[in-house]
């Protein structure tokens, strides 16, 4: 993992996707033929590492969960050279002990998606069906380098947990999210699946860094989830994920 061919690439959710976090930096239009990626990629570096960062959403936030093109993404960083993803993601917490501006270091998804491209195999050739593992999506050598750094940052964090991914753009009712609990879910957000899916497609190595940003809507003694408060809340710890990234970059080099 440490080759000086490393590329990493960075899909930036809510909160992350400004490019200005890399040093260096450079802006590439790219077309895929799934079409145009949410964004230009910005290559430059991280720690030093050579990196290309890709807004999920665009930069300014302005396509909704369903339409982000997760292929055209996906397919534009393979072919920048990235050799590992890492994702950022703002999530709910579905558990009292995930609290606000805690890290998640998913290694389970529930996909409840139900509108959005979910492979890049609309067809099998002939005796060449293709049917991806995902009984553990996320790349558990990249986990454990994030959970080391997470611990020698003494940042606060969850070395596991399961995200539920719902379609959005609305947020859940009550009886989804209590739900969403009683399957085994401990956040939810509407972006990992079917991301995570689609990276394991092409071959990407993937691991995501949640952040709690709220508790959803099953705290009947608090105000349900708002966009507002979501915003607020990473933007007020948004520097834990850039440590966090960036002292396990120093690491892949």
């Amino acid at each position: 993992m440490e080759s000086t061919s490393t590329r990493i690439g960075i899909i930036g959710g809510s909160g992350l996707d400004d490019p200005q976090i890399l040093l260096d930096a450079r802006d590439e239009q790219v077309v895929t033929p799934w079409g145009e990626p949410s964004s230009p990629l910005r290559h430059g570096h991280i720690a030093g590492v050579p990196c290309v960062l890709l807004a999920r959403h665009g930069r300014e936030h302005r396509i909704p969960p369903t339409f982000v093109n997760n292929r055209a993404n996906l397919h534009a960083l393979r072919a920048a050279g990235c050799t590992y993803l890492f994702a950022t993601t703002a999530v709910g917490s579905l558990r009292q002990e995930i609290g606000r501006g805690d890290l998640v270091i998913l290694d389970q998804f529930l996909d409840f998606t139900r509108l959005r491209p979910l492979s890049f195999h609309e067809h099998f050739e002939p005796g060449q069906a293709a049917h991806t593992p995902m009984a553990d999506p996320f790349d558990a050598s990249l986990r454990s380098r994030l959970i080391a750094a997470a611990r020698a940052l003494a940042l606060p964090h969850h070395a596991r947990g399961t995200v539920v991914t719902i379609e959005g753009p609305r947020f859940s009712t009550r009886a989804e999210s209590r739900m969403f609990q009683s399957w085994g879910a401990d956040v939810i957000n509407m972006s990992t699946a079917p991301e995570c899916a689609l990276a394991a497609e092409a071959g990407l190595p993937y691991a995501a860094i949640a952040m709690a940003t709220d508790y959803d809507c099953w705290k009947e003694d608090e105000a349900p989830v708002t966009w507002s408060e979501i915003t607020r809340i990473f933007a007020a710890n948004v520097d834990s994920v850039v440590k966090l990234l960036s002292h396990t970059l120093t690491r892949l080099r």
